[in-house]
């Protein structure tokens, strides 16, 4: 069961992440992003959001490793104390960064308590 959700995990990782490396304009107005004349914010698009979620995905799967997983749950870890941050700071709108933020803590808590090896148990590595 551990293995097919970590599996799915990926996967819906690997698709969020192919829409921004794939399609930054679309994801740019999903996330309500605007530029200023500059395509750099693509650029930053299809390098956060989209090639790093996708090739740490695809290598937890490759992996086949608890601990690439649990690095994957990190990930998105890191996603949502920055998104949490912008929810205090920013004031972005509440229904939409909420459910973003909602998700990555959801896959983060999954990834990282399902594949950390618990005391007494033998690393992965």
């Amino acid at each position: 069961m551990t293995d097919t959700l970590n599996i799915a995990a990926a996967l819906l990782t690997v698709a969020f992440g192919l829409i921004a490396l794939l399609a930054p304009a679309y994801a740019a107005g999903a996330l309500d992003l605007t530029t200023n004349g500059s395509t750099m914010g693509y650029s930053e698009l299809r390098a956060s959001a989209g090639g790093l979620f996708v090739v740490v995905a695809l290598a937890a799967i490759w992996l086949g490793n608890p601990i690439a997983y649990a690095m994957l749950g990190f990930v998105y870890a890191g996603a949502a104390t920055g998104r949490c941050l912008s929810l205090i700071l920013d004031n972005p709108p509440l229904g939409k960064a909420g459910a973003f933020a909602a998700i990555e803590i959801a896959l983060a808590a999954w990834l990282i308590a399902a594949n950390l090896p618990r005391s007494g148990d033998t690393p992965g590595l």
